[in-house]
């Protein structure tokens, strides 16, 4: 394979990709699960305000996972790999509507610090596509997180 990355900088890029898809995808499962399980007063705005968030989340897995294909590497896809190579962990019960949406704060928080960690790897090997991507979810990311944050202030 020769596409201009030596094999040594497309797996570093590969790793980082593979840990920034094991966080999406564990923040795509908590919010689809507060989405199922949202009660209270602001069930209806929080219902489909998690429901957009986690199909936006569901849409991106498959760009992260092409493109560690792209770089000739296979994608983890077992939650065994998730839960090994995640930074965000399980939420564990039901939490109440303000809980979850701290969560989802520090969970889309923790995915931005991820994407933005590999941007200097990506760089170096002078691989845009990847710092596109990682670009476009940063981008998310910290909207999705000020937006949630939002909530939380009295």
């Amino acid at each position: 394979m020769d596409i201009g990355i030596s094999k040594k900088d497309r797996q570093k890029i590969a790793e980082g990709l593979s840990g920034l898809l094991a966080d999406s995808y564990t923040l795509y499962l908590m919010t689809h699960n507060f989405h199922w399980n949202v009660t209270g007063p602001m069930f209806n705005t929080l219902h489909l305000m998690f429901m957009g968030q986690y199909t936006e989340q569901w849409n991106a897995l498959d760009l992260i996972a092409e493109r560690i294909r792209a770089l000739g590497f296979p994608a983890p896809g077992t939650y065994k790999e998730f839960v090994r190579l995640a930074s965000i962990k399980e939420v564990e019960g039901q939490p109440k509507a303000r809980e979850m949406v701290a969560h989802l704060v520090a969970a889309q928080e923790a995915v931005a610090r991820t994407a933005r960690a590999l941007l200097p790897v990506a760089d170096k090997a002078n691989d845009q596509p990847t710092m596109d991507l990682l670009t476009q979810r940063l981008d998310v990311h910290e909207k999705t997180a000020w937006m949630l944050r939002s909530l939380l202030e009295e």
